[in-house]
């Protein structure tokens, strides 16, 4: 059986959403050896806006894709503040 390992990305910004493509393939290549592991997201230097929640959301559902969790770590008040307003609390859970 393989041995589930963490994949940590610092996601930085401002993102444009023509950079999510890319992005989202870089990591999801990463997970695709992880057999369930976790993915680390700190996102403490990226710009808080929409376009930051939409690349988490993404990362989220790659990570999804490839049996793994997501961690998001070093959070502003201000992206907590931003997924509630989405709705996306449930699934953009972020590290206490």
């Amino acid at each position: 059986m393989a041995r589930s390992r963490t994949v940590s990305a610092q996601v930085r910004g401002p993102l444009e959403r023509g950079d999510l493509p890319g992005l989202y393939a870089r990591i999801c290549a990463q997970l695709a050896a992880t057999h369930g592991g976790t993915l680390v997201c700190d996102v403490a230097p990226v710009v808080i806006d929409a376009v930051a929640v939409e690349a988490l959301a993404r990362l989220r559902l790659g990570a999804r894709r490839h049996g793994c969790r997501v961690l998001i770590v070093n959070a502003p008040a201000e992206l907590g503040d931003l997924i509630r307003l989405f709705g996306l609390e449930e699934v953009l859970a972020l590290a206490a």
